[in-house]
């Protein structure tokens, strides 16, 4: 096991009714607020009438409405400006990991002189940010319980990632019942998200990280057990608690330290949403099957082999290869069975800007630091598995 630092200062407020904790909360760092929120789904489930009660009579609550759900660098523009003319003291994000995200890169450009896209280049750059807190509405990117967010560039046609230590919310609200209004699509979005971030840990380099490795799996199986129920019994609460609790847990380092090397799938995903505003999570259930696919040799047999005999409950009386080829095929059916397209072609992409994606995949993603180095020519191999 590698040496790591690990520091999650988040504090938890998880249940019903747990967001009359926002004003004492809130009221640690200041009057100003700056609510930050999505498309508008808040306004119809109740949560934002519940905020704006909670807040309006001892905070002044600026709006920063309408950001998408790939974070663009206009709306992180358009929020720091926000944050400038209204003197804001603390932001308050409510929504999923899009709308945290995007806050993320907002509490820390405000007191960035430059171009906030300086930041997502280089975090280092990162030095101070304004407080955060969340309410969470959606689960799956874990951004609730961590300091990362991925921002996109219109202009340079990039998606990529950000984040310091500063930029961690200091509090979060999980109300599991905030999630039974979530779309079908979204609840299976975001299940393969939550999974695919502790696969990415999984197939880290690293020996004897027992314990995290063991971590990923019980998350894994929690998403197995409880993404359906959530999609067949929206308002399940058990399925929506643990899926919430799945989400913060798989991304808060507490699977990930410990293994070096770099991520290998969510590079390439990055460039199918930042060329398509393909929702990230279709993307990685689309991608994780044919990854798995093209990376399968004497290497990686025995750990995909592990996958399927902890996970899927392959039985391990049988060839390795055998099992790893089962182990692919029960996950391309489980995340088909959440109703997720599992070809580009379902979500209307094709092979024409393939070459091109591979190449900043390759570029900016560190992938010859990868589990299996990969170099253009793998990516564009696992692009057209997909097809």
């Amino acid at each position: 096991m590698d040496n790591f630092k690990f520091h999650v200062y988040t504090e938890i407020f998880f249940g019903k009714g747990e967001i009359k904790n926002l004003p004492a909360t809130l009221g640690k760092y200041g009057k100003n607020v700056l609510f930050a929120y999505g498309g508008g789904s808040i306004k119809k489930n109740g949560i934002y009438e519940q905020v704006m009660e909670l807040l309006s009579e001892t905070f002044n609550v600026v709006e920063f409405a309408n950001i998408e759900p790939n974070p663009t660098l206009d709306s992180v523009k358009r929020g720091v400006a926000l944050c400038r003319n209204h003197s804001i003291d603390v932001i308050l994000a409510v929504g999923g990991g899009s709308v945290i995200d995007c806050t993320k890169a907002v509490a820390a450009a405000r007191y960035y002189e430059g171009d906030p896209w300086d930041l997502v280049l280089d975090s280092r750059k990162i030095t101070k940010a304004l407080p955060i807190v969340t309410v969470l509405t959606m689960a799956g990117t874990g951004s609730e319980m961590n300091r990362g967010s991925v921002i996109t560039n219109k202009e340079k046609m990039l998606k990529l990632g950000m984040g310091a230590p500063v930029t961690m919310p200091q509090a979060t609200v999980i109300d599991p019942t905030y999630l039974f209004t979530l779309p079908p699509i979204q609840t299976a979005a975001g299940a393969a998200d939550t999974f695919s971030h502790v696969l990415e840990s999984y197939f880290k380099k690293g020996e004897d990280a027992f314990i995290q490795d063991k971590m990923s799996e019980a998350v894994m199986l929690t998403v197995i057990k409880y993404a359906p129920i959530a999609i067949k019994e929206p308002e399940n609460y058990a399925a929506r608690a643990n899926l919430a609790w799945a989400s913060s847990l798989a991304l808060n380092g507490l699977t990930g330290n410990g293994k070096s090397g770099a991520w290998s799938i969510h590079a390439i995903e990055h460039e199918l949403s930042a060329y398509y505003d393909l929702t990230h999570g279709v993307g990685l259930a689309i991608l994780i099957p044919a990854w798995l696919k093209h990376i399968l040799n004497e290497q990686s047999v025995d750990r995909i082999a592990a996958l399927g005999v902890n996970v899927f409950k392959i039985s391990d009386q049988q060839d390795k290869f055998e099992i790893a080829k089962k182990t692919i095929g029960a996950m391309e059916q489980f995340f088909a069975s959440l109703g997720i397209p599992m070809r580009l072609t379902d979500v209307g992409i094709d092979e024409e800007k393939f070459e091109l994606m591979a190449e900043k995949a390759v570029k900016y993603g560190a992938l010859k630091h990868a589990y299996v180095p990969m170099t253009k020519e793998d990516v564009i191999q696992i692009y057209q598995l997909c097809k």
